[in-house]
């Protein structure tokens, strides 16, 4: 195995948790700016009121996305399990 090998199975890695990560975080987002302006408005300055919005969403989105990230993850490894024979040679 060379660096070329390790740098592009880094790369891949790093590619797949970001796909999985950044639905979440943008929905994540847009639920907090959405709950800001709200307490702008309303000038209700609840810490707590941020949270519960955003532990729903990520929760929804969690069964919702569920069985489209698990079959990435198992794609992903499954590409590096018969892949691995290759990369050893």
């Amino acid at each position: 195995m060379n660096e070329d090998t390790l740098l592009e199975l880094a790369r891949r890695a790093l590619l797949v948790g970001l796909e999985l990560a950044l639905p979440i975080l943008i929905l994540s987002l847009v639920i907090g700016v959405i709950v800001g302006l709200f307490q702008a408005v309303t000038q209700v300055q609840e810490m707590t009121l941020t949270f519960v919005p955003k532990i729903f969403g990520v929760i929804i989105a969690g069964l919702v996305l569920g069985p489209w990230m698990l079959s990435q993850i198992v794609s992903f490894a499954a590409s590096m399990f018969t892949g691995a024979p290759a990369m050893i040679h």
